[in-house]
C-alpha cells in the first residue's frame, strides 16, 4: 500500500462526495480542492480539513480552452497522481482530457452507458427502469464514455420521484467512490493499455452490485 499517493479533487458545489472521501480517511493525500465557483460550499469543507483550496473562476475566461489551461496549471502545481471529479459540472476540452489521460476519474449518477449527461434520475424514471445507480469511470473526450472502473446499483421503487431516487443514488456514490479510491491505492485494479479496467482479484468488485443496504420500500 502506498500511503503517499496524491489526488486533487475538483468540485462545483456542496462537496458531498468530497466529504465522503475525507470521512473515509483513505490512505492517500488530498493535496488540493479546486472549484470554478468561489461560493462552492465544498471549499469551506476542504479548509476545515486543512486542505489547500483554489478558485479558477470560469467567468474570468471568455474561452473554454483558456479556462482549462488555467485549471491545468493550478492542478499541475500540486503534482497529483490522480485528478478526481467529484461533482465537477463542466465539460472539459479534449486538450485538457488528453493531458490527464489515465489520471482523470469521475463519478456519474447513472449506470453508464445508460443516461449519460444531465437529468439522469428524471430520465431513469421516465424510462421505467428497475435499477439505477452510479458509475466511477475515466474521463475521455467522449462525454461519459470512458472506461468504467466500478458501479453501484440501487433499486427504483414504485413510489420514487426524482428527489428520492437522487438521494438513494447519492448515498451509493458516497460508498462507491471511497471504495474505488482505496482499491486504487492498494493497486487492486489497473487501467490496461487496451483502455479497459481490470481488477486484480476474483471478487468482481468492479461491479459492486451493492443493492440498497437500507430498509426495503
Amino acid at each position: 500500500m502506498n500511503a503517499q499517493r496524491r489526488i486533487v479533487v475538483l468540485i462545483s458545489g456542496r462537496g458531498s462526495n468530497l466529504g465522503a472521501l475525507l470521512e473515509a480517511r483513505l490512505p492517500l493525500q488530498v493535496v488540493a480542492v479546486i472549484s470554478h465557483k468561489a461560493d462552492a460550499a465544498g471549499l469551506g469543507l476542504a479548509q476545515e480539513w486543512g486542505i489547500p483550496t483554489r478558485v479558477i473562476s470560469a467567468e474570468a475566461y471568455a474561452e473554454r480552452t483558456d479556462f482549462d489551461r488555467a485549471l491545468q496549471q493550478a492542478i499541475d502545481g500540486f503534482a497529483p497522481d490522480l485528478v478526481v471529479l467529484a461533482g465537477f459540472m463542466r465539460i472539459l476540452t479534449p486538450e485538457f482530457v488528453t493531458h490527464y489521460q489515465g489520471r482523470l476519474l469521475n463519478i456519474h449518477p447513472s449506470l453508464l452507458p445508460a443516461f449519460p449527461g444531465l437529468h439522469t434520475h428524471r430520465r431513469a424514471l421516465a424510462e421505467g427502469v428497475a435499477v439505477h445507480g452510479c458509475t466511477v469511470h475515466f474521463v475521455t473526450s467522449e462525454l461519459d464514455r470512458g472506461p468504467i472502473v466500478a458501479q453501484g446499483v440501487v433499486p427504483v421503487w414504485a413510489g420514487d420521484d426524482e428527489a428520492s431516487l437522487a438521494a438513494r443514488v447519492l448515498s451509493m456514490e458516497h460508498r462507491l467512490f471511497p471504495h474505488v479510491l482505496r482499491a486504487w491505492v492498494e493497486s487492486r485494479w489497473v487501467l490496461e493499455a487496451n483502455g479497459q479496467v481490470r481488477w486484480r482479484d476474483d471478487s468482481q468488485e468492479q461491479n459492486l452490485r451493492l443493492l440498497w443496504a437500507g430498509d426495503s420500500q
